[in-house]
């Protein structure tokens, strides 16, 4: 007789973990935070840009105002894409037939239909903030939180290089923010295939692990030595800051934040934000550099090499990081099978992230108001590594 395999015990909520469409408990969650959607630098005034998030087609515009809008991705009269349209003031202009918009998505003018009252059309319309070089979204309903929540001190330095990238996995979102609450996981990954400055600045020992909810998320605390204690600041519900070494020994360590953005349940927009404090107008200008050259890198192009030849790429610090945790992530399937798991004491901060999303999605389901998650008072105390030596392969 064949035995029936065993459900897992939780399978029913690790089903909801992965979800980004409206109508999902998550999708519920996650609108009611602030997402990064697009970088400031790629978005010129009187420019438009397709993009799908949180399972949505949108338009994102930028008024020759300078200010940038964010409506539905088609006009409502025979659902041609808005991108492709014009963009008049601060509106939009359907290429079709002349359906125009407003920044709230209302239809203020359809030029062959001979209206002599206001059109009741409308198509979606959210609110969007600019920060630090990246373009933020509202996409829940009401009135938006206030943008506090993404703040950090660090990335609004009066005398600092501040630098953007973004790069669009084929996996889902959460899959990512694990790996941010996975410390282990740097002991083996970024030492896998070319040890380049971050794992070299990580030690390939074991961790103790020690995970804190804070009034923004999560602190992760991951002590090898006496001299490497690394300590990482992850926000609610996608945002990981951590700090890490620069290009040489010498140059200043870099924060960065890196929000997972989900694209829909099976691809995810990872936008990082890179603030570095300023030392010599050489290392400055190097630095600077080095982004222009190195910055723009989708490791999902590279997907054979990284795969099946385990060619890493010639940068050893955004480009082979990037690349390590895509073979991890990707590594996985598109949305990974959970209750085929076998956790163990290494995942302590996995299991932690999940409780909180659990009891957060509970909270959301029963009609309840979620946990007020808000921005530290006080910055993460986040130490620097002393370079370890590195042991042979």
């Amino acid at each position: 007789m064949n035995e029936q395999p065993q459900l897992h015990p939780l399978a029913d909520k690790l089903a909801l973990l992965p979800q980004t469409g409206r109508d999902t408990p998550m999708g519920r969650l996650l609108r009611k935070f602030w997402h990064p959607i697009a970088r400031s630098e790629r978005l010129k005034p009187g420019k438009t840009m397709p993009l799908r998030i949180l399972s949505e087609d949108l338009t994102l515009y930028r008024g020759e105002s300078g200010e940038p809008h964010l409506v539905g991705g088609r006009c409502p009269h025979r659902r041609t894409l808005l991108h492709t349209g014009w963009v008049q003031g601060d509106t939009i202009r359907c290429m079709y037939h002349g359906w125009k918009f407003d920044g709230s998505g209302r239809c203020i003018e359809r030029p062959a239909e001979d209206d002599v009252r206001p059109s009741r059309e409308r198509i979606a319309g959210y609110p969007v903030y600019e920060y630090c070089g990246l373009v933020f979204a509202f996409m829940g309903e009401g009135e938006p939180p206030p943008f506090e929540l993404p703040r950090k001190d660090v990335f609004e330095r009066s005398n600092g290089l501040l630098f953007t990238r973004s790069e669009t996995w084929p996996c889902n979102w959460f899959q990512q923010i694990e790996n941010s609450l996975d410390a282990t996981h740097v002991s083996f990954v970024h030492h896998w295939g070319s040890v380049g400055t971050f794992g070299e600045a990580v030690a390939a020992s074991i961790p103790q692990l020690e995970y804190l909810e804070t009034e923004a998320g999560i602190r992760q605390i991951a002590t090898r030595s006496e001299k490497s204690r690394r300590v990482t600041d992850w926000t609610f519900p996608n945002n990981n800051h951590i700090s890490q070494p620069g290009l040489r020994h010498d140059d200043p360590w870099i924060d960065v934040g890196i929000w997972m953005t989900p694209v829909d349940d099976t691809h995810t927009t990872r936008f990082i934000l890179y603030s570095i404090p300023r030392s010599t107008d050489d290392a400055d200008r190097r630095i600077t550099r080095y982004f222009d050259e190195f910055g723009d890198y989708e490791p999902a192009e590279f997907e054979r090499e990284l795969f099946r030849e385990r060619r890493m790429p010639e940068d050893t610090l955004m480009q082979l990081t990037s690349a390590q945790d895509y073979v991890a992530a990707v590594g996985q399937g598109a949305i990974v099978d959970r209750s085929l798991e076998r956790l163990g004491k290494s995942d302590l901060g996995i299991a932690f992230m999940r409780r909180i999303f659990f009891r957060e999605l509970d909270t959301i389901s029963a009609g309840r108001a979620t946990k007020p998650w808000r921005k530290l008072d006080h910055a993460a105390d986040m130490p620097h590594q002393v370079r370890e030596p590195v042991p042979p392969q």
